[in-house]
């Protein structure tokens, strides 16, 4: 795994690991995110920190509130869901970018 590795230049690896890193979260926060549900009835936007950012509900729920509950609880679950797989793969790919940092292979 370490073949070949200047382990003098681990300061350095770490570095561009961490500025990789950082890049990539402020890519990530600047995202935004978009689910509906009950066929659009709700829609729930979110930007990559999880952060509900504007929440539309169809005029015709706001006399049943039951359904207005189930359908923003879906609303709000499927964009967040969203959030949390693109933190996935962001982080994925950070991995997969550090093997080329410094020689170092995984």
């Amino acid at each position: 795994m370490f073949e070949n590795f200047d382990f003098s230049k681990m300061g350095e690896v770490l570095n561009q690991a961490q500025q990789k890193a950082a890049e990539i979260e402020k890519e990530r926060e600047n995202k935004e995110f978009g689910a509906k549900s009950g066929g659009g009835l709700i829609s729930v936007k979110a930007n990559g920190k999880g952060e509900i950012l504007d929440i539309s509900i169809d005029d015709s729920l706001l006399d049943d509130k039951e359904s207005l509950q189930i359908l923003l609880i879906s609303g709000v679950n499927d964009v967040l869901k969203m959030v949390e797989d693109d933190k996935k793969a962001m982080a994925s790919q950070m991995l997969g970018g550090l093997g080329g940092l410094g020689g170092l292979k995984f």
